[in-house]
């Protein structure tokens, strides 16, 4: 005959510690998102199939490639907010660049990659060598570079986006078994995703932005090339914004607004993922949940019929809520 054990009230005890210091540990972004989904599945029954689902992913897609190229820059210690006028540029500057023929979309997209690479690359010199705050340098890269985009189109929208040019942001996979219809956006989602936790959770090079982000000096003195990893984050986001803005004129068109408020919402995006504004934590996968809050959010105030400002307030309350977490959190360690 076997005896039973019983737990002890101290075993039971020990084990609710135990289990809550598991929850504890996970990042308040996942039930956050997963809370409000489940609100707006209440609210509108298309958020409950596969495909309302697989839509969301894909409208949400081009937030998160922008949210983790800012995180890079963020992880560092600095601000990137040109990456909406970039947006801006890659949209009215390919309806140029197509001239109403698909034979150029690849070419197209090389220019704008080539472009982003060239503001990146200003951006982190600016910032490196001649120490400007990365605040100012990209808020003027933003207003140069939107008003290029302006000026080369005339001040208005001209031409069109071609089919194939379009299908990165519209385009799905058809008969794809369970789901149906697969995005492209998703699938770029994810691949990038996946090639950026590589490169910043398992890469030395992201273990030397965190570093900067958390301590400039002893990072000079532990050998790391500070202007040279910075220089990279900045050409990081300004890739990953060309990226998203090819999938956001997929389906969105040509609109010389298309872009703004862009860099606002990839930072709110960021720290609702939980990286702090001073640099020095980031998570790949926690800024792209980030990035799909702060949609759902968006997604609940349209569906409870709240007008764009409400939008803007939203964000600006959570950076603050943000911030003043950090700011408090900070001075309980001390």
């Amino acid at each position: 005959m076997t005896a039973s054990t019983i737990p002890t009230p101290a075993g039971t005890t020990k084990v609710l510690r135990s289990l809550w210091e598991g929850i504890k540990r996970i990042p308040p972004v996942y039930p956050v998102f997963f809370l409000i989904f489940i609100i707006l599945g209440f609210l509108s029954p298309s958020y409950q199939t596969a495909n309302g689902i697989t839509a969301f992913l894909r409208r949400t897609s081009p937030l998160a490639i922008l949210a983790i190229g800012e995180m890079m820059v963020l992880a560092s210690g600095g601000f990137d907010l040109s990456i909406g006028a970039i947006v801006t540029l890659v949209v009215l500057g390919s309806s140029l660049l197509l001239n109403n023929d698909p034979a150029m979309a690849f070419p197209a997209i090389m220019i704008m990659l080539g472009l982003a690479v060239v503001i990146g690359l200003v951006n982190g010199l600016v910032v490196s060598y001649l120490k400007i705050p990365s605040f100012i340098a990209t808020l003027g890269m933003m207003l140069l570079v939107k008003g290029g985009a302006l000026y080369w189109v005339g001040g208005a929208p001209r031409g069109y986006l071609t089919e194939n040019w379009r299908a990165f942001g519209r385009g799905y996979f058809e008969n794809v078994p369970l789901i149906g219809r697969f995005p492209y956006a998703l699938l770029a989602l994810v691949v990038i995703g996946l090639i950026s936790y590589f490169i910043f959770h398992w890469s030395n090079f992201g273990k030397q932005v965190l570093a900067i982000g958390d301590n400039v000096l002893a990072s000079q003195l532990s050998g790391v090339k500070v202007r040279l990893v910075r220089v990279i984050t900045f050409v990081i986001s300004s890739l990953f914004a060309v990226i998203g803005g090819i999938m956001i004129g997929g389906f969105g068109g040509v609109n010389v607004t298309i872009g703004e408020g862009l860099e606002m919402q990839s930072i709110a995006a960021c720290v609702v993922g939980g990286a702090l504004m001073g640099g020095g934590k980031g998570s790949v996968p926690n800024v792209i949940f980030g990035a799909f809050t702060m949609e759902a959010i968006f997604n609940l105030l349209n569906l409870l019929g709240l007008p764009k400002p409400y939008k803007d307030a939203v964000q600006g309350l959570i950076i603050i809520a943000a911030v003043a977490y950090v700011v408090l959190s900070t001075r309980k360690k001390r």
